[in-house]
């Protein structure tokens, strides 16, 4: 991959990892980087850079520490247990031409100290950084040899992550001043049908906090004994030309031993799994049993406007669905998601490629409703609840059942298809103890398979990753993060498993392990992007500010948020404010997509593409919102490629239709601009596009 101002040919395998420091030290000046002078437009310098700070009787030392997104196939980098990774790049000034200078960071207790590598003035890449919240120090040294800081301290700076501190007293009293009315508010909640929230373990909530209720209608569907028990997804292999019936009706859900009134289609849960070969065209016929007005939208499919499954169906319509691009694509509603595909309306489409060898595949749907003691907390009936944050479920689901379970063989490798149907919830996958490299996302393979210890896919996003259970024994599919408690300052673990994988002694008898030991470069992919990386370099076309805009809120959540706004973590990875965005609805907050260009909003926004050539998007997730968070961005009826994050270039490309934008970052992504009609653009978090976070544009 190239950039402009540089010519580095990413196809190397042995100079990768010095093409990515070279990269990540600015080499390529054709992006804006957070360190950079501030502009709307581009990264937050106060979430990605850190201003360094001489230390006293040092004169004439200054720098920065620009907190770089290191390359790889997500937007965001972690570790398997979900702590933020950043390769810190410092630029000084102002240091004696002669000495040894050591840069080392730390916890804020200072209890212990990493060495992070000599430094000098001008811009030095230094070794990855993932501690919460750290300290970093420049020393003056005697030698580069040394274990640990024994010289003067010359500068010094902090995290951005340790701004997070405990309110004052001020702001307890504030949580308190409605106690005595708790109690009557509980009961006049409880009796006008809104059941509580459950609480995440561990996390303190205020008094007053916990006297919030949303100020809107508790929906959910009317119990009904007669109608039938869900039945496990069945697979509709196509040909072209075939006809496939699809219904969306009532069902009934065992979960956890609680029977709930549900959606479904064709009676399943999740709905039925289709499976086409690339260039087939079947027709749907679609039928609403429900009592509201539903439809399919066929994510990800770059099929013709007319049937892509945005307008509403009160009883039957007829899809015409072609597959022109293989990959791992799904189907669901697109009117009030924030219910429908929360109450169990969608499936996976699977169009084949060619990934490489495995022993068997598994396609996995993954979804979290929201339980609590007297069962599913209901929604909001005339606009979503959960519209601050997005609605976190508690209860985990691999394909419409919790506790998911696989055996297999030893040394099996297994092919996993992963499509996230969850309302809000970007999850951090792993196997811990087996080895597995990430091989294709949304709508098709990437050009180099790569290693990965865990897998970061936000909602509606897809990958496909090759996992190898060589040991006998058991593995867990767990999704590991860091909460952060708002109140009280601090990340704290979170580990949900979502199944068991039991790996057998016997051995499998076709040993794939050379192959699965080897990275794969998949040249047919290279090829096909060829065309495109002339588009690379060009300048934007057209900038996408995502932010937030609110009215009415409680003043106990004004006063909080404002608290929680001096630090926002790239991904909000669980609900630790469950009250405060239980109460938030969809009349009090407004998530906003603006054309700086045009001052332009949401539903006013009319972008045009002439049809064949590649679109270079911006966009821009706003640091000064009233609530920073991530963004998963879905484009109807196109594909893309995801070209930077913050800057740093994408070294390793793959066709996409769904990406996340974490906090205060900046992603540039190339459309592919191919498929003519009107399409939406939003937000797939289903409670911010309800919330009015959605666009369209037009491909002449």
């Amino acid at each position: 991959m190239r950039c402009r101002n540089c010519r580095l040919n990413w196809n190397c395998a042995v100079t990768k990892l010095v093409l990515i420091l070279v990269l990540a030290a600015g080499i390529c000046e054709g992006q804006a980087r957070p360190c950079d002078p501030q502009t709307p437009l581009g990264p937050s310098h106060d979430l990605y850079c850190i201003e360094l700070v001489a230390a006293p009787g040092v004169t004439g030392a200054s720098g920065r520490v620009e907190l770089s997104i290191p390359p790889g196939p997500f937007t965001v980098a972690v570790t398997p247990d979900g702590r933020s990774r950043f390769i810190p790049i410092v630029a000084l000034s102002g240091l004696p031409d002669t000495g040894v200078f050591v840069a080392w960071a730390a916890p804020p207790q200072m209890d212990s100290l990493i060495k992070l590598g000599t430094v000098r003035n001008g811009r030095v890449a230094l070794r990855v950084i993932d501690l919460d919240k750290f300290n970093l120090l420049i020393t003056a040294e005697r030698s580069a040899r040394v274990r640990e800081p024994r010289g003067r301290v010359i500068l010094r700076g902090q995290s951005p992550s340790t701004r997070l501190f405990p309110p004052d007293l001020l702001e307890f009293s504030l949580g308190n001043m409605r106690q005595g009315h708790a109690d009557a508010d509980h009961h006049e909640h409880e009796s006008s049908g809104w059941p509580m929230v459950p609480m995440p373990a561990g996390i303190t909530m205020l008094p007053s906090e916990m006297a919030l209720r949303p100020e809107v209608t508790p929906y959910l569907p009317v119990a009904d004994t007669t109608a039938p028990l869900a039945r496990p997804r069945e697979v509709i292999r196509v040909s072209s030309g075939d006809t496939v019936r699809l219904s969306a009706n009532l069902v009934r859900r065992v979960l956890n031993g609680r029977t709930y009134t549900m959606f479904g289609y064709n009676g399943q849960y999740p709905g039925p799994l289709i499976e086409a070969a690339r260039g087939s065209e079947i027709v749907v016929q679609f039928t609403n049993q429900l009592p509201d007005s539903s439809s399919i939208h066929w994510h990800g499919i770059r099929l013709d406007n007319a049937f892509d499954g945005v307008d509403a169906v009160d009883r039957t319509f007829t899809y015409q669905v072609r597959f022109p691009d293989a990959g791992i694509y799904w189907y669901h509603p697109h009117l009030r998601e924030d219910i429908q595909q929360e109450l169990g309306l969608y499936g996976n489409l699977l169009v084949r490629s060619e990934y490489g060898p495995a022993n068997r595949e598994e396609i996995l749907m993954l979804d979290d409703l929201l339980v609590g003691d007297s069962g599913l907390i209901p929604l909001g009936q005339e606009s979503p609840t959960h519209a601050l944050m997005g609605r976190f479920g508690n209860l985990f689901l691999v394909n419409g059942e919790p506790g998911y379970r696989l055996s297999v063989l030893g040394g099996e490798v297994v092919r996993f298809y992963f499509t996230n149907a969850s309302n809000t919830r970007t999850l951090n996958l792993s196997f811990p103890g087996a080895r597995m490299k990430v091989v294709a996302s949304d709508a098709g393979p990437f050009e180099n398979e790569a290693w990965v210890e865990s897998v970061v896919i936000g909602p509606a996003e897809r990958y496909v990753v090759h996992v190898r259970f060589d040991r006998p024994g058991e593995v867990a599919l767990v999704n590991r993060v860091r909460g952060l408690d708002h109140l009280f300052g601090r990340f704290f673990p979170e580990v949900d498993t979502l199944g068991l994988v039991s790996v057998g002694r016997e051995r499998v008898s076709r040993d794939l392990g050379a192959s699965f030991a080897a990275l794969r470069r998949d040249t047919a992919t290279v090829t096909a992007l060829e065309p495109y990386r002339r588009f690379l370099d060009k300048a934007p076309d057209k900038t996408l500010v995502l932010t937030l805009e609110t009215q009415g809120l409680p003043y106990v959540t004004e006063r909080l948020m404002q608290l929680d706004s001096i630090y926002f973590a790239p991904v909000e990875w669980s609900g630790t404010m469950p009250m405060m965005n239980w109460a938030s609805t969809g009349g009090q907050v407004r998530w906003v997509l603006k054309d700086p260009e045009t001052g332009k909003q949401n539903l006013d926004i009319d972008w045009r593409f002439p049809r064949g050539e590649p679109v270079k998007l911006r966009l821009v997730n706003e640091r000064r919102a009233f609530h920073g968070m991530q963004h998963p961005i879905h484009l109807h009826g196109q594909r893309f490629l995801v070209l930077a994050v913050n800057g740093v270039p994408n070294p390793d490309l793959v066709w996409k239709d769904t990406v996340l934008v974490p906090a205060g970052m900046v992603v540039d992504i190339l459309l592919d601009s191919a498929n003519p009609g009107q399409w939406m653009l939003h937000c797939h978090i289903a409670e911010h596009l309800s919330a009015g976070m959605m666009m369209h544009f037009t491909v002449n």
